[in-house]
């Protein structure tokens, strides 16, 4: 394939992406990163370290005429143990802001984890090339979204013709933090994770800090919330904090008044939406920790369980509902001081009717088709005429 074309490989520097705080130069590569360096010190978690190098959201943005694009990639694959074999992950590939064309990578690194044992073990793998072809012979906008659950290496970029960074176009950045479900969980591909779907259904340059697992009130996590240029910005809170039963209820309202407080240090009149959880059944009511049902890894299946008592809430153990009234009062609280922040109930984006028909498939994380109307309801809420995120409002 090679001898079709006259390659010009171009150097994949930070004016290429978007999405990314950071740019790591490794060894093999460069490695986006969701969390500046600063941020990833100050914590050792290894959830955290994966969630935040897998590049959701993030992808190459660049301007060409090239028929043919070649990205040589080097990806972590997880393998869990006792689980189903995941799909490997899926790049997009958009032409002037619509989808033309999908490829996955296989090869790269493979981490196992074993989550009954609490072990993980990685062995090295080889480079990826993942290939476009046939796109139109003009100059065009050219955006590859990465997989949105996959450490992904960027080795090499090579077209049939000179690129150049793409311009903005003037569009707002819409800032956005959450859980898992933010991160993409079960979305079909990068560009349908919930929060890619509302940005692009609004035409917003979205910046998604959802941390898988991790989105637990870390300070480091607001001052990198508070350091970044935006327009619009979200922080949906609750579910991670139930899954580690990391804190009790004392606890959760400071740090939500101080998560809150740090990101007004450095946006103090941008519209700031506070998203409670979407409908869990299993921790509605129930405290965590979360567990895995080891039962169901038997048939194959990955199911997660509520390890909490729900009587443990007299003790102050945070369940979905305890929270869900918390941010309501909090928000209800700031906002005689500031007009800009907003609240918006998780259950009006997914709740007990929403479960009876698209249920969750491990009673934790939503599906594909979950996350379409995810994305469609955020998008009709946030950006309406009225909404906290109404475009034409600034």
């Amino acid at each position: 394939m090679h001898t079709e074309h006259h390659w010009v490989t171009t150097p994949i520097t930070a004016d290429l992406l978007r999405g990314a705080l950071d740019l790591e130069h490794t060894g093999r590569g460069v490695l986006p990163h969701r969390l500046p360096a600063r941020a990833r010190a100050q914590c050792e978690d290894r959830q955290l370290a994966m969630a935040e190098s897998q590049p959701s959201g993030v992808r190459l943005v660049f301007r060409t005429r090239a028929t043919a694009v070649e990205l040589d990639t080097l990806p972590t694959k997880r393998v869990y143990v006792g689980a189903p074999p995941r799909p490997d992950g899926v790049y997009d590939l958009l032409v002037d802001g619509r989808l033309a064309g999908q490829a996955r990578a296989a090869g790269g690194d493979v981490l196992t984890i074993d989550m009954a044992a609490g072990t993980t073990d990685v062995r090295a793998g080889g480079t990826a090339t993942v290939r476009f072809t046939g796109l139109p012979d003009r100059a065009k906008d050219v955006e590859i979204w990465l997989p949105y659950n996959e450490t992904t290496e960027l080795v090499a970029l090579r077209t049939d013709a000179p690129v150049e960074p793409a311009t903005d176009h003037g569009r707002k950045v819409w800032l956005h933090h959450g859980s898992s479900i933010s991160h993409g969980s079960e979305a079909a591909s990068p560009t349908t994770t919930w929060p890619a779907l509302a940005a692009s259904l609004r035409g917003v340059e979205l910046i998604n800090l959802g941390l898988s697992g991790s989105a637990l009130l870390d300070p480091f996590t607001a001052r990198a919330l508070r350091d970044t240029p935006a327009d619009l910005i979200s922080v949906k809170i609750g579910i991670n904090l139930v899954n580690t039963d990391l804190m009790r209820l004392r606890a959760f309202a400071p740090a939500v008044h101080g998560f809150l407080d740090t990101i007004r240090e450095g946006h103090p009149g941008t519209p700031l939406l506070v998203v409670s959880p979407i409908h869990c059944p299993i921790h509605e009511d129930t405290p965590g920790p979360s567990a895995m049902d080891t039962g169901g890894l038997g048939a194959g299946q990955l199911r997660f369980v509520a390890a909490g008592d729900p009587a443990e809430r007299a003790a102050g153990k945070l369940t979905l509902g305890v929270i869900r009234d918390e941010l309501v009062r909090i928000v209800e609280r700031r906002r005689a001081d500031d007009p800009d922040l907003h609240y918006l109930d998780g259950l009006a984006l997914y709740g007990e009717s929403d479960f009876a028909e698209l249920p969750l498939p491990d009673d934790l994380h939503p599906d594909a088709a979950t996350h379409l109307r995810i994305g469609e309801r955020f998008s009709e809420f946030a950006f309406a005429a009225d909404g906290p995120f109404a475009i034409g409002g600034r």
